[in-house]
């Protein structure tokens, strides 16, 4: 299951062409999950969990974070969206392309491929030099959008317009290098297999009912249905399932507690927003902030 939603909860904002645009107003209620983490009798910082595409209707936030956000001396991505995007292409070109890329490819996966290229009016020529692991990132961005759900409305995207808008001070947490050289670990057998799975969820329609959700559960901020999805994600056996977990979820929650430790110590009342499958489930963020003996509060 989790190989389908996987760009909802990871960072591959190379693929937002532009700003988000200006969001229809929709009744303001609890998106995705909010949580309050505070050192004994010293600093507090917040954790809000994103999805890294979006839909109009989730904006505008809730009253009670959009005051949080306005109030943070520094608001925390794990990339900023609409930072250097000569970052971004460079990490493209390190991790993401290869001139070996299509030779690789088995004729019948090659014709799943295109047609589903097709069927997204993407040229094939254009991307024939992309990676496996990179081909199923954007495979999976194109069918959330034939859902409704565009990463040029990203939570983490829209959190940064304002925040550049205002002048506020915007912390990285990881970087696009960082988090791509995370697939380019897998071998090109792996990534051919990543690929597979990917067009295997899209043709048997499975991704589609997923997205929609996902999308709901973040959408309603409801705590059963994103505890039930982390529980999912842990149980998921195939190679790509096992990869999320294993590589870019525990794998990188040890760092992000770290970078969240840090920056409560420099600035009191920030304002931390990374993917919310990152704050859920028992090797989550909150998990490995509690046991270093901090408060951390649930608010929704």
């Amino acid at each position: 299951m989790q190989r389908q939603i996987i760009l909802m909860f990871f960072s591959l904002f190379f693929f937002v062409v532009g700003s988000p645009g200006a969001a229809e107003q929709a009744p303001a209620q609890n998106r995705g999950a909010l949580f309050k983490v505070q050192q004994q009798g010293g600093q507090t910082i917040y954790l809000f969990g994103t999805i890294h595409v979006g839909a109009r209707d989730f904006y505008p936030l809730e009253p009670r974070l959009a005051g949080l956000l306005k109030q943070a001396p520094v608001l925390a991505l794990e990339i900023d969206p609409l930072g250097d995007p000569q970052k971004l292409a460079r990490a493209v070109q390190r991790h993401g392309l290869s001139n070996k890329a299509a030779a690789a490819m088995p004729p019948a996966l090659r014709q799943r491929l295109d047609r589903l290229l097709r069927q997204y009016n993407i040229d094939a020529d254009a991307v024939a030099s992309m990676k496996p692991w990179l081909l199923a990132s954007l495979l999976t961005v194109s069918e959330f959008a034939t859902q409704g759900y565009e990463a040029s409305l990203a939570v983490d995207a829209h959190l940064s317009k304002q925040a550049h808008a205002a002048g506020q001070k915007i912390v990285e947490l990881e970087s696009a290098d960082s988090q791509m050289a995370l697939f380019d670990r897998m071998t090109p057998a792996e990534q051919l297999q990543f690929l597979q799975e990917a067009i295997a969820g899209i043709e048997d329609k499975e991704q589609a009912g997923q997205a929609r959700e996902i999308a709901d559960a973040w959408r309603k901020a409801d705590v059963q249905a994103l505890d039930a999805l982390a529980r999912k994600a842990e149980q998921d056996d195939t190679f790509s399932g096992r990869f999320v977990q294993q590589v870019l979820l525990e794998g990188r929650n040890p760092t992000l507690a770290d970078s969240v430790v840090n920056l409560m110590a420099r600035e009191n009342n920030s304002v931390a927003a990374i993917g919310v499958l990152h704050l859920v489930g028992k090797t989550s963020v909150p998990e490995l902030l509690r046991k270093r003996g901090l408060s951390v509060e649930r608010i929704y």
